[in-house]
């Protein structure tokens, strides 16, 4: 007869449980909320403009939109892979609020100093540059400030590129597939490592049957 463990057996069957119940909420949750929610932004460079929205809402990623910079308060640039560097505007619009930012246009030299006394803009809202901690995301979700990428670049700058839905991330099916895995992996690694306690360790039946055939010691 082999002897299972119990408590270790009780603790694997439960982190595979919870590792299987990961993959299947990915798979039936996550991947068509996902679906729709790509649907719906899909839609949205159709739509009529709006007024750039005070506070974020990722549903109107894409949108055709409008604001007035009263005046940036800073224009940086930041890194834009193939592109170079975007230069962002953090502007003020008079209103109560975070404000507006704007993408004025790329350029290719990290030292250009850009210079833009605000006014009207229209373009097409996208997600702004973040700097939000790895650790802060992972403690909840943290809305991404919008950002207003122009139309028409500012004077020495090149054209922004138009915001692509190929920027937003679906990998719910790759998630729930890594989940399946590691469960496969961990029923696999433990039943490899019940055999080889089993193998250095001879059956009860055995070892019981070995200590009553051996001879008494001799006194």
């Amino acid at each position: 007869m082999r002897r299972i463990p119990l408590v270790p057996t009780i603790l694997v069957a439960l982190a595979i449980a919870v590792m299987i119940w990961l993959g299947l909420w990915q798979l039936l949750d996550r991947l068509p909320a996902k679906q729709a929610y790509l649907t719906q932004l899909a839609a949205n460079p159709a739509k009529p403009p709006i007024a750039f929205p005070r506070f974020p809402d990722d549903a109107l990623l894409f949108r055709r939109a409008s604001g007035f910079c009263l005046r940036p308060t800073a224009i940086t640039l930041t890194g834009a892979g193939a592109s170079g560097f975007r230069a962002i505007a953090q502007c003020s619009t008079g209103a109560e609020g975070p404000g507006m930012i704007v993408q004025l246009g790329t350029t290719t030299d990290p030292m250009r100093h850009v210079r833009w006394a605000g006014g009207p803009v229209t373009g097409t809202i996208s997600h702004a540059p973040s700097a939000t901690p790895l650790i802060a995301g992972l403690a909840g979700r943290v809305p991404e400030r919008l950002m207003l990428v122009a139309d028409q670049p500012v004077d020495g700058l090149t054209a922004n590129g138009r915001p692509s839905l190929d920027a937003i991330p679906n990998n719910h099916l790759a998630y729930a597939g890594q989940w399946f895995f590691f469960a496969g992996v961990a029923a696999i690694v433990y039943a490899l490592a019940l055999r080889q306690r089993w193998r250095s360790r001879p059956p009860i039946a055995v070892a019981t049957a070995a200590a009553v055939a051996a001879p008494a010691p001799r006194r």
